[in-house]
């Protein structure tokens, strides 16, 4: 070997290592806050509705006693292209419920209907259960939020909570619900998939477990779920067949970061598909316990970095209609307009019910403010 070779393939020998490390684990390193914010961008600067699109008293045929509307999650029925659907939840003062409404346009929901109730006394969802992490043909950002059907059935994750008589009673759970219609869904599974017993459990979910979303990725299924050990931070928990589940060595993967605008509370997570990323919108509580819309991004659905700044801050409504919240979203795009609709559950002078707010103002729409 002569003395030029030599030298190149020492210096070729010192540069593998770095090399090795930079190609195999990009994923795994922070995002830089460039990157952030470019990503970030297309969802700043929305333009409201002056109003509740489900109201804080939805007055539901038959359950006129359930209130306080929360939760919204858009979903399409296959064969239904003009057709969209929401499922939300409500109080009755003893647990939720979950019921679905519907729209052609997008803005008005009407003809409110029982989509699950309770479960049976002494189960773990006997205190209420709350759907909307349905499992999507697609989860691409623009994608139609269309159900897949799986064993000839539609699919959710859900929370819920095993006893009555208030606002969610501790310890939460999760369970799997399935549908035949897409309208009313049953437990699928006796046992619930996800509790603070399970002995792999972490300390910082150990008191309570609450909202799923639902992702499906390269042949297998991530559930994103918010828990509270003190705080609320955002888990994750992978399965081959939406049965079993094992919990990510990694969690929590969106965590409280002291003083800023998710302090308290990272919770409530919604994943999505976005080129060549993912992007979870969540919500951040303060320091001041106003809940804002956040948003964190991944390359591989376990390393996540969030960007410190809102991308939408309660009291934005000029109405009034958010200022105590603005929180627990939901994402659909219209291309027929060319335009995001993001649902989230409004809380202010009106109470607590569903607010909407666009990335373009929408036709007719004189009372919106940007």
């Amino acid at each position: 070997m002569n003395k030029l070779t030599s030298i190149t393939l020492a210096t070729l020998l010192l540069a593998l290592p770095t090399a090795l490390k930079a190609s195999e684990t990009p994923a795994t390193q922070p995002i830089d806050r460039e990157t952030l914010d470019k990503w970030s961008s297309p969802y700043r600067g929305w333009h409201h509705q002056p109003d509740h699109v489900i109201s804080a008293d939805p007055k539901i045929p038959g359950n006129e006693e359930f209130k306080n509307t929360d939760v919204p999650c858009v979903y399409q029925i296959p064969g239904q292209p003009d057709k969209w659907h929401m499922s939300f939840i409500a109080f009755n003062g003893k647990g939720y419920n979950s019921f679905v409404a519907e729209s052609t346009d997008l803005v008005q929901w009407t003809n409110p209907k029982l989509a699950m109730g309770f479960g049976k006394e002494g189960e773990f969802d006997f205190g209420g259960c709350v759907i909307g992490a349905f499992l999507y043909e697609s989860y691409d950002i623009k994608a139609p939020r269309e159900l897949k059907k799986r064993d000839g059935k539609y699919w959710t994750l859900y929370g819920c909570y095993p006893k009555q008589g208030s606002y969610e009673i501790e310890p939460g759970y999760e369970g799997i619900a399935s549908s035949e219609d897409g309208l009313t869904w049953k437990r699928a599974k006796e046992k619930y998939i996800l509790s603070v017993h399970e002995p792999e459990a972490g300390d910082w979910e150990k008191k309570c477990i609450y909202q799923p979303w639902l992702v499906e990725y390269d042949g297998k299924f991530y559930n994103f779920y918010n828990a509270k050990g003190g705080s609320e931070q955002m888990g994750l928990t992978t399965s081959e067949d939406l049965m079993d589940w094992k919990r990510y060595e990694g969690n929590p993967v969106v965590r409280n970061r002291p003083g800023g605008s998710d302090s308290m509370f990272c919770s409530d997570g919604k994943v999505f598909r976005d080129g060549d990323h993912w992007v979870m919108f969540y919500f951040g509580l303060d320091a001041a316990f106003k809940a804002h819309i956040m948003a964190a991004f991944s390359r591989d659905l376990q390393h996540w970095s969030a960007h410190p700044e809102p991308l939408y801050k309660a009291g934005g409504n000029p109405s009034g209609l958010d200022s105590s919240y603005a929180h627990k979203i939901s994402l659909v795009y219209n291309p027929k307009n060319e335009t995001f609709y993001l649902y989230y559950c409004a809380c202010g002078n009106k109470g607590r019910g569903i607010g909407l707010i666009t990335s373009k103002p929408l036709p007719n729409k004189e009372n919106a403010d940007k």
